[in-house]
């Protein structure tokens, strides 16, 4: 899951690349467009199962796909709205808070303080990112109120499909294949998007080379290690996990793209970790000499 965020991380950079007449709905499309269709070629038959599975497990794909056809839209346009720091870290940090509420309401999932301890550290980190980080950035959001409600949505769609993928894996399906199932749904809702708006993405090399990369690393590699995530962890805690990609994203604005942080920005990214740390980490007390219980495993 933590190898899936840092791909994701690069997002915001590798857009920046494209050429200035791009639109972010024709970069999106093209991301998880072609992404998605390849996902579904890896997954081969097994994909298909999913979609024959039955009227239930047909319903929970048809949902994941269509939040995974909104997810790209919403969360390029609020990175072209809002800025590349304040649109990755609004999504990525208000989508824990929407797969909690999804999955107590389809699961009846119970909340760990573990996880509320994680999240607020982390969602914390995130905030103060949005409010610090793009100010001093090479790119300056134009439209910051529609950019974080586009963002919002982003996180939504986020983590619809990652409560519905991981319902489909619990359903007896492979990671790879509940992933398969989602992405080709969304992408036949996305190559359209790409066919009418990805002219001036697809009409020069440059631009070109950016959706290669976009569509082959940070979408079709990314969702394979996410899915396996998911068949091991809980949505909710793989939707805070990866709350390091903007970490990644913070980074790679300061030594690739230009972007300046200053010391608020760097302690919000301080806190990001530190949740991840708190969810991630497992440690044991040693009790004292005389105690006669030996080890303890203890939550963080």
């Amino acid at each position: 899951m933590l190898g899936a965020a840092t791909l994701w991380g690069t997002t915001g950079t590798a857009a920046s690349f494209a050429p200035a007449a791009v639109s972010p709905l024709s970069t999106g499309a093209a991301t998880m467009g072609v992404g998605g269709l390849l996902t579904f070629l890896l997954a081969g038959r097994s994909a298909l199962r999913v979609l024959r599975g039955g009227r239930r497990l047909l319903l929970w794909a048809l949902l994941g796909g269509a939040a995974v056809a909104v997810y790209p839209l919403a969360f390029y346009s609020a990175m072209d709205r809002a800025g590349v720091a304040a649109g990755t870290v609004v999504t990525i940090g208000c989508s824990p808070v929407f797969a909690a509420l999804l999955e107590r309401v389809l699961v009846g999932v119970r909340l760990t303080l573990r996880w509320f301890a994680a999240t607020l550290a982390a969602g914390t980190g995130c905030a103060l990112l949005a409010l610090t980080a793009s100010g001093g950035g090479a790119r300056t959001g134009h439209d910051v109120p529609g950019g974080i409600a586009l963002a919002l949505l982003a996180g939504a769609s986020y983590a619809a499909f990652a409560c519905y993928g991981a319902r489909i894996i619990r359903a007896g399906h492979s990671s790879r294949a509940a992933m398969g199932g989602l992405f080709g749904l969304g992408a036949l809702v996305l190559l359209p998007v790409l066919a009418v708006t990805g002219g001036p993405l697809l009409s020069q090399p440059r631009g070109l080379l950016v959706a290669a990369y976009l569509a082959v690393v940070p979408m079709c590699v990314a969702y394979v290690l996410f899915g396996a995530g998911l068949a091991r962890i809980p949505a909710g805690t793989a939707t805070t996990l990866t709350l390091f990609e903007p970490v990644v994203a913070a980074v790679l604005g300061v030594a690739v793209v230009g972007e300046r942080l200053g010391a608020w920005a760097w302690t919000g990214t301080a806190l990001v970790l530190l949740g991840l740390l708190v969810l991630t980490v497992r440690f044991r007390v040693r009790r004292r000499a005389g105690s006669g219980t030996g080890r303890i495993p203890q939550e963080g």
